[in-house]
């Protein structure tokens, strides 16, 4: 099936490939720079460690300059989506470098290249756009609540459970349903405390985490269509992130519509 987005480009749903790009949907051709991002960091994900790091600084320094060229073009864009301000590719580009403190895990880099595009950068709440390049179909285009504080958890709980109408309608929006089939993310098998088994918006109520997610093939990467196609889909993307927002500023479910 093929719906149409915000703007008039064409998406369609798979089965068994959530919010995946039709085949034919790409254009021709590639845009320049986006290769070397996706070569890189496949080879990257087979060589992660420093000596090879520092031996290909060239390579990463050409493909780190690429991806904020690429970026910096979707920012510049983004006044069709939502109103960020004057916010920098520097705001918003998250550093290759893993912190492996506390993980088991000690390779030293990320295996993708990825920014958090809203008011505050990286530094943004829920009302933020997650763009992700990961070669060989792990890119991403997300948003949403991956790690909720208790606080945030609890009061987003609150404001469904007021009213989960307002949710249910975003989430089922045609546009939405699209661009990322459902929401993704881990949910309680338990009742979570303090509502009753028989609530009538138990299954959102024991979410953990709200994540709109939506995977682009290399084909999309590679396609000068990339930022208009991150612009639909975000743009599809941002009552859910509205939503949220007012959700976590406590005002109840009418307040959880959010600013426009």
């Amino acid at each position: 099936m093929v719906f149409f987005l915000p703007g008039g480009r064409m998406i369609g749903k798979e089965r068994g490939s959530r919010g995946r790009v039709l085949p034919g949907a790409v254009g021709g051709g590639e845009a320049p720079g986006r290769r070397l991002i996706l070569d890189y960091l496949r080879e990257l994900r087979s060589h992660n460690d420093r000596d090879w790091f520092e031996a290909q600084r060239t390579r990463y320094d050409e493909a780190r300059a690429a991806f904020e060229t690429l970026l910096g073009e979707l920012i510049d864009a983004f006044g069709a989506v939502d109103d960020l301000g004057p916010v920098s590719v520097k705001d918003c580009a998250f550093r290759l470098n893993r912190d492996v403190r506390f993980s088991k895990d000690k390779t030293p880099y990320k295996t993708a290249m990825s920014a958090l595009v809203g008011a505050r950068g990286r530094k943004s709440g829920p009302r933020s756009y997650y763009f992700h390049l990961e070669p060989d179909g792990l890119s991403m285009l997300a948003g949403g609540l991956h790690s909720p504080t208790p606080a945030e958890l609890a009061a987003l709980r609150s404001s469904i459970a007021e009213g989960g109408a307002p949710l249910r309608k975003i989430l089922a929006e045609a546009a939405f349903v699209a661009a990322f089939g459902g929401l993704e993310g881990a949910s309680l098998k338990t009742v979570p405390r303090g509502y009753p088994a028989d609530h009538p918006e138990l299954g959102l109520l024991r979410r953990t985490q709200f994540l709109a997610t939506h995977h682009l093939d290399d084909s999309m990467v590679l396609s000068p269509l990339l930022i208009g196609h991150s612009l639909d889909i975000f743009g599809a993307m941002k009552p859910f992130v509205v939503y949220l927002e007012g959700a976590l500023e406590g005002g109840g479910a009418g307040a959880a519509k959010g600013r426009n």
